[in-house]
């Protein structure tokens, strides 16, 4: 239920503060709880509750999480974890067309992934696995809505979709009752029994609660509660033939599993009336027992250059303007993985932008900046030229080779160095040298000295060219006396420092350089369509030389490449001795720019 690092103490917000006041207020202390989720008469055969607090994440599985689910996952089961609590992982399974067991995998991978569970210990030693699938109390919803009919909260209504668009109202209008609204209980449970039966058509007909016409909430004028779908479900088959309506279920799952926290994002503020007077009438009803759930908004994490609908992100992949869900440029978690993302950079991420109920833009660079702490921290150093061209040192002796010690990490030394190995011609990054240099330049050109890093000083001596006039090769000679960690070291002082690999042993890798997949801060605004907006350059793909070890690195191993930035060994495309790198994020932010 933990991540792996003991977390540090957490920031206050308006959600934290509701559950101070509902502990100390004891609001919970009796609560029960059975063991599983259930009714009220379920409940009330098992033991106070060992959990403070309960709470649940609870997606649809239509979809990939994204890093908008990531904020929501650390909210939910980091407050269950402070607050000696449990935090549910729950499948809001109601909508069987655009649901698959594909999306539960990927779902509960990615909160794995993130360093949480769904298992916890009871307090007799016993393992409590909290995974939940809404689908698994489709007959207590069955029942919730038979006891609506029942008590003359519920009816049956015929109107076409068009006819209950009209009567609903506007904001300024009241909506019109349904011509069906005063059916009798009788008739309105006969025929919410055969729509359960399959006797009428899909969309013939819905299921709707009775609460006010004329409410100024227009989710309080008859909202539906059942609909008819002949589709196959991925959990219960073809058993049902009616299925709940998100609104509708989704109270009743949080009162079945005793969550006491419901904490969901602002666009459902305004169905929180619902959610509160459907509480209350299947408490009237003896289905439910106090205290019920409460639900409490927070605002969603809206990223500049991103896009986070799920039909746009769909749109994205079916159309393959992404290579697919786990693509390193999309903004679902599969895809951060990839991209060499890490969780404990989420974590920072999700501390850093807080929990508010105002809703608000963070620029995706302090994403960025925060993976940058959490790997400048954790990632080992290896040495890449990425844009590579020849350097020879012509007076160092033929099949000659030795050994040049660098950290494997400076803030580290704890962990020790590594071995590169120096020979006679060496890999450099071509902006390293300039024939004519331009004025402050500092590194290689004819005449010029540098020191290689973690080895000798060199002097620049002349280069060669191609047909074109493109330099191909340079030349230089080495002054044996100036080896870095030698007493000869400092003899020599240079301004100019470039980092290289020795050809004889450099890894020759593939390597995707990604960038932001939209050019614009807000894609699609406007009139534009979001697609207009995607960034030609969000991915380039070079051949680089990287040094010796590189090779062994294995699916999913960070690196900082020294210079360029945070590199990720491709979870999908690296084999073992051979791995394709990501770029994760770059030293500094090149957007600001």
């Amino acid at each position: 239920m933990s991540t792996e690092k003991e977390p540090i103490p957490a920031a206050s917000n308006f959600i934290r503060a509701v559950i101070d006041k509902d502990l100390a207020e004891n609001k919970y202390a009796s609560k029960k709880w059975a063991g599983s989720p259930g009714d009220a008469a379920h409940q009330a055969s098992g033991q106070v509750d060992f959990a403070k607090i309960r709470t649940r994440f609870p997606p649809e599985p239509n979809g990939y999480l994204h890093i908008g689910h990531a904020k929501s996952i650390f909210l939910n089961f980091g407050l269950a974890r402070d607050y000696n609590g449990v935090c549910h992982l729950r499948f809001d399974d109601t909508n069987p067309e655009k649901e698959s067991q594909e999306y539960v995998d990927s779902i509960s991978d990615m909160v794995q992934w993130l360093g949480f569970g769904w298992d916890n210990a009871t307090p007799n030693g016993n393992k409590e696995t909290n995974l939940y699938f809404a689908s698994d109390y489709f007959n207590v919803m069955y029942q919730a809505a038979e006891a609506l009919i029942q008590h003359g909260h519920a009816y049956v209504d015929e109107q076409s979709a068009e006819d209950m668009r009209i009567n609903r109202g506007t904001l300024t209008e009241p909506g019109k009752d349904s011509p069906f609204r005063n059916r009798s209980v009788e008739d309105n449970l006969r025929i919410f029994r055969e729509m359960r039966d399959g006797k009428h058509a899909d969309g013939s007909m819905i299921l709707r609660a009775k609460i006010d016409m004329a409410s100024p909430n227009i989710n309080m004028r008859d909202p539906a509660i059942y609909r008819i779908r002949r589709a196959h479900h991925h959990n219960t088959g073809d058993q049902w033939c009616i299925y709940p309506m998100y609104t509708f279920a989704h109270p009743i799952e949080d009162a079945l599993e005793q969550i006491t926290h419901s904490i969901c994002t602002l666009e459902f503020e305004d169905q929180r009336p619902f959610y509160d007077w459907l509480m209350a009438r299947l408490v009237e009803a003896n289905l439910l027992a106090n205290p019920v759930p409460y639900q409490y908004e927070f605002a969603r994490l809206n990223l500049t250059y991103v896009v986070l609908s799920k039909r746009k992100l769909i749109q994205l992949v079916e159309e393959k303007h992404v290579s697919g869900w786990d693509d390193p440029r999309l903004p679902t978690l599969a895809g951060a993985r990839r991209r060499g993302y890490t969780p404990e950079g989420f974590k920072l991420f999700t501390d850093r932008i807080g929990v508010s109920k105002a809703d608000s833009w963070i620029d995706y660079s302090i994403l960025e900046d925060c993976m940058r702490e959490v790997l400048n921290e954790s990632a080992p150093r290896k040495i890449g030229v990425l844009d590579p061209i020849k350097l020879v040192i012509d007076n160092y002796p033929e099949n000659q080779e030795e050994d040049c010690y660098a950290p494997n990490h400076p803030q580290k030394p704890d962990l020790g160095k590594r071995v590169v190995k120096l020979s006679k011609e060496l890999w450099i990054e071509r902006e390293d040298f300039m024939e004519e240099p331009s004025k402050g330049y500092f590194r290689l050109f004819p005449g010029n000295m540098v020191r290689l890093r973690y080895g000798y000083v060199v002097k620049c001596i002349s280069c060669e060219k191609d047909a074109a006039g493109n330099v191909t090769t340079v030349h230089c000679e080495y002054l044996p006396d100036t080896k870095s960690g030698t007493p000869g070291s400092d003899s020599v002082k240079v301004k100019g420092n470039i980092h290289w690999v020795s050809a004889a042993h450099a890894y020759t890798a593939e390597i995707r350089l990604y960038d932001r997949l939209f050019k614009d801060a807000h894609p699609g605004s406007g009139d534009k369509d979001f697609l207009d907006d995607i960034n030609p350059n969000s991915v380039t793909t070079i051949t680089a030389q990287l040094e010796q070890g590189a090779q062994d690195a294995r699916a999913g191993d960070i690196y900082q490449f020294e210079r360029h930035g945070y590199f990720v060994a491709d979870r999908k495309d690296s084999i073992a001795g051979k791995p394709v790198f990501n770029r994760t994020v770059t030293l500094k932010d090149n957007w600001q720019k």
